[in-house]
């Protein structure tokens, strides 16, 4: 057996071992190995991987710290502390396995600082490693929804409580980890990019429907990165959030990282150049836009506008197809969206030409018009707002004559017979800057009204009269 060994230790290193100096035997009393460990130490020859460590199931070893171990030593201990991160622990009782805990949450702080200062620069086996671990942390089940659990529809999440993973005291670590290899100087795409796959990048994406949402966010800044450092994924991770949005719209409508992954587009938004891709145009029209559609818009709205208007300020020949993709959605009963949407197209009227206006004013101002009469207060409030917003006043003074007539009975109604005190104030204002902009045409809308409802008046007299008769041949 001694003669095996021997003659083993004499053969040449391969290509692959040659990366890190031979290992020498761990001194014994800085680490606490067990036999096998020991056997591993013994044949520097083999490289050491998450596969390849001594395993020692139960047990958690106590492992010195990276910066005290001489520099041809620490890769073998920075495969046995990943191996020690890879162990899995009962976070619903906190006493359980405590001091176990303790040692893999200061296992992984150490492994995100070594990443961070760069003090020793790993080869492509540590790197490896440093992903599988990273990835057999974060790559897990996601625990059911509470509306998974009751079968009831989902709440509102705004009012209901937040949810904290128990293991996010290892969960944060293993995170803010892959955070700082993902951002490091020392970190070679070309290298990092075969273990960031486009594998790696989907299991990414499926834990922005986390419930907690620290997970959302530290997922949304790492994707972000990615996205920015390896151009190659860039199409992929597009296409790949598209399917996300599909999935959401057209079937479940549930989906917790949408204003998440909305964030990272607002800035992708920013970034396409001039002249906009086909494929971009598809994603908005395809994608964006019919996210107007699910009941829990309001989660994402503010997100949602902004990546709109991004496409309308890149390119102004968009404002029309977005205008109408939003009238398209229009709430009929839901006053809260309808206050958004309104709130929404004054953004994008702020940066349309008036070429587009021209072409989407009439569905857009009829619109308008039943926004102006909503029972709602909040409403009709929102849509007379609009006349305070310098831009848009210029869009509709140069366009009066197609707007005004459009408008003109619904100011008047609610001026007559608002309930609202404040909206018959705001209605009058708006009816008194088209009397200032154009008096020749506000006195023929005026004209124009007073015949319908004249006309209509003489409907409903011919109605009751109508009525008065059958009741008399009812009668008789």
């Amino acid at each position: 057996m001694f003669n095996k060994i021997m003659k083993r230790g004499q053969k040449k290193p391969s290509k692959s071992e040659s990366v890190e100096p031979p290992i020498p035997n761990a001194p014994a009393s800085n680490v606490t190995v067990n036999h096998a460990s020991r056997v591993a130490a013994a044949e520097p020859q083999l490289p050491m991987t998450l596969a390849t460590a001594p395993q020692n199931p139960g047990v958690v070893e106590v492992l010195p710290m990276m910066k005290d171990v001489p520099l041809s030593e620490r890769h073998v201990i920075f495969i046995r502390k990943l191996q020690i991160c890879c162990v899995f622990f009962d976070f619903s009782d906190t006493m359980k396995s405590a001091r176990e805990k303790e040692i893999k949450r200061q296992n992984l702080a150490e492994l995100v600082d070594m990443v961070q200062s760069g003090s020793c620069k790993m080869n492509e086996i540590m790197q490896e490693e440093l992903v599988k671990m990273i990835s057999i942390n974060i790559f897990r089940c996601l625990p059911p929804a509470a509306h998974e659990n009751t079968g009831s529809e989902a709440g509102d999440p705004e009012e209901d409580e937040m949810y904290m993973d128990p293991t996010w005291p290892h969960l944060q670590l293993a995170y803010e980890l892959l955070l700082r290899y993902v951002v490091s100087s020392e970190t070679d795409t070309r290298i990092a990019k075969r273990y960031l796959d486009h594998s790696f990048v989907l299991k990414l994406l499926d834990l922005f429907d986390s419930e907690d949402m620290r997970e959302r966010e530290y997922v949304k800044t790492i994707l972000h990165r990615i996205y920015g450092r390896f151009m190659v994924h860039r199409p992929f991770i597009r296409n790949a959030i598209n399917n996300i949005f599909y999935r959401f719209v057209f079937e479940t409508e549930r989906y917790n990282g949408i204003g998440e992954l909305l964030e990272i587009l607002g800035s992708v938004i920013n970034g396409f150049a001039l002249p906009m891709k086909e494929e971009h145009k598809l994603f908005l029209v395809r994608a964006l836009i019919p996210l107007h559609k699910p009941k829990c818009v309001s989660t994402y709205h503010q997100q949602l506008c902004y990546c709109v208007t991004q496409f309308v300020e890149k390119d102004y020949r968009l404002a029309d197809i977005v205008i109408n993709g939003v009238l398209k959605y229009w709430p009929v009963t839901n006053c809260g969206k309808e206050v958004l949407f309104l709130g929404e197209l004054e953004e994008i009227l702020e940066v349309t030409q008036s070429a587009e206006f021209q072409r989407c004013m009439v569905p857009l101002f009829r619109q308008i018009g039943r926004s102006l009469n909503s029972s709602h207060f909040q409403v009709a409030e929102r849509a007379l707002f609009w006349w305070n917003n310098e831009h848009i006043v210029g869009l509709i003074a140069d366009n009066r004559h197609v707007i005004l007539p459009i408008i003109f009975d619904a100011l008047e109604k609610n001026i007559r017979g608002h309930w609202n005190q404040a909206i018959n104030g705001l209605s009058s204002n708006v009816r008194r800057m088209f009397l200032e902009m154009d008096t020749e045409l506000f006195e023929e809308c005026q004209r124009q009204h007073e015949e319908k409802e004249a006309k209509a008046g003489e409907l409903e007299e011919k109605r009751d009269l109508s009525w008065k008769r059958l009741e008399e041949v009812a009668a008789q």
